[in-house]
């Protein structure tokens, strides 16, 4: 069969948005048959790899980030056409980011183990050795930063935040009944285990309320909305299931170490004991949720089917790429090099 002469071959391209979103990108604009017809022929056109990414950059992160906010809230059944239709092209732009990210890791993930003791020592390995870790940022926040300074960077934290509780409950439908059973312990304590007053979240926008802080998307960097869609995107879509283990598992490997800086941070400038809790409990709880997690979910999993264990190592190496991108950004941001 005859390609056309002006079409690239697909082994040669992948899904990207040929529309550039440059400056601030407004809340999802309302759709008509004209504009759904316009987005959807944008949404699946194909260009060569060699170009540079349409998805990493400020306009479509604001975009996906006002999308996944308007679908993930609670709503009610009028206008579903014109909501399903749009879901449809942004979909296929949130398949492509995602897509793009893989293959950014692909090889490295690719080279992890896939027998379930071989696979949780490479995956531990990742605390010390995954990208950004244990960057120079931390020991600046806790040490030398001015009260500006931390607020600006938990301002970007907070705005990129995509919900740990919520990631946790759209990961677990329909896994194995040890994974299931530790995901669902994870989601209790992440619920303070049933008192509102150890909620998690609740206890991040306090902090929020304390500091003052105005977090938005718009005055949020790429780098951060990056993250938070990556994570958003890998747990509601079923086909990054095992990608979304991974990455959420990752985060409770390596957020002890960034949490006790973040908390000797708001220490040094005056927050009490209650006032930097979230900060204090993670540094803390996290490294039994990484044990529980590693042993009972991962290890099971890939024990199941060894061809998890390279979707789980490429959910998590997405997740700690996603984060040394926003640590490059706050560091340049700070002027730190």
């Amino acid at each position: 069969m005859m390609r056309p002469k002006n079409e690239i071959p697909r082994k040669q391209a992948r899904l990207i948005l040929i529309r550039q979103f440059k400056g601030n990108a407004a809340p999802i604009p309302e759709l008509n048959n004209h504009t759904i017809r316009r987005e959807f022929s944008v949404a699946t056109r194909f260009i060569a790899t060699a170009c540079e990414s349409q998805f990493l950059q400020q306009g479509f992160q604001e975009r996906l980030s006002h999308w996944n906010r308007q679908r993930l809230a609670p709503a009610y059944p009028g206008d579903w056409e014109e909501r399903f239709q749009q879901d449809q092209v942004m979909l296929r732009l949130e398949h492509g980011f995602v897509e793009e990210l893989r293959s950014r890791i692909r090889d490295r993930a690719s080279q992890a183990p896939t027998d379930p003791d071989g696979f949780i020592q490479w995956f531990e390995a990742l605390e010390q050795s995954g990208p950004g870790q244990h960057d120079a940022l931390f020991p600046w926040l806790a040490e030398e930063a001015e009260r500006d300074e931390i607020r600006w960077f938990l301002t970007q934290e907070a705005a990129g935040e995509a919900g740990f509780d919520d990631l946790v409950a759209l990961t677990q439908v329909k896994l194995p009944d040890s994974p299931k059973l530790e995901l669902a312990r994870n989601y209790w304590d992440e619920m303070g285990r049933g008192n509102a007053k150890g909620m998690h979240g609740p206890m991040l926008a306090q902090l929020v309320t304390t500091l003052d802080l105005s977090p938005s998307i718009e005055a949020t960097v790429w780098e951060s909305l990056a993250l938070a869609n990556a994570m958003t995107a890998m747990a509601t879509n079923r086909c990054y299931a095992w990608h979304s283990v991974g990455a959420l598992g990752v985060i409770e490997l390596t957020a002890p170490g960034r949490s006790a800086h973040t908390a000797r941070a708001l220490r040094r400038i005056g927050l009490t004991q209650s006032e930097r809790r979230y900060f204090d409990l993670h540094a803390v709880l996290d490294v039994k949720h990484s044990r529980d997690w590693n042993e009972l979910a991962i290890k099971p999993l890939v024990a199941q089917d060894p061809r998890r264990a390279t979707a789980i190592a490429e959910g998590a190496l997405i997740r700690l790429s996603c984060g040394e991108r926003c640590f490059d950004r706050y560091r340049a941001h700070f002027g730190l090099g």
